[in-house]
């Protein structure tokens, strides 16, 4: 089994920056991809980054792309993710997951799919991102 654990949540102003680590116990670190979701109250979880995502080393959704910034330490198994210019709508906790990297669809398809939550077969606990206007 692989265990995840998320850290770096905090409250912020918008503008401001934040970044999350996601560290992971497994020995084949690098077979695996690694995504960050986000689910505010009382919507859905949804997909926002990831790395080593099939034929993309990374993928962002596109609310966040050109501001977040997912990254990898292969030797700490550990995933980053560094967000940028904040804003109030990113408010949500921030949990990070993994899934083989072989069993995934493309990301452009994944990040598409209503049920993405479910191709992923580990969940870190999840860390609390607020930002204040």
């Amino acid at each position: 089994d692989v265990q995840l654990q998320a850290s770096g949540g905090g409250l912020v102003q918008a503008g401001g920056s934040l970044r999350l680590s996601c560290a992971a116990s497994t020995f084949t670190f690098d077979h695996y991809t690694i995504a960050w979701f986000r689910q505010a109250p009382g919507k859905e979880r949804e997909g926002v980054a990831c790395i080593r995502c099939g034929d993309n080393s990374e993928y962002y959704a596109d609310s966040v792309k050109g501001r977040f910034t997912v990254s990898s330490d292969n030797a700490k198994a550990t995933v980053y993710l560094q967000m940028n210019s904040l804003k109030p709508e990113d408010t949500a906790v921030y949990y990070c997951a993994a899934a083989e990297s072989i069993f995934l669809p493309t990301p452009r398809l994944l990040f598409k799919i209503p049920t993405m939550t479910r191709w992923f077969d580990y969940w870190g606990q999840g860390t609390q991102v607020t930002v204040s206007s």
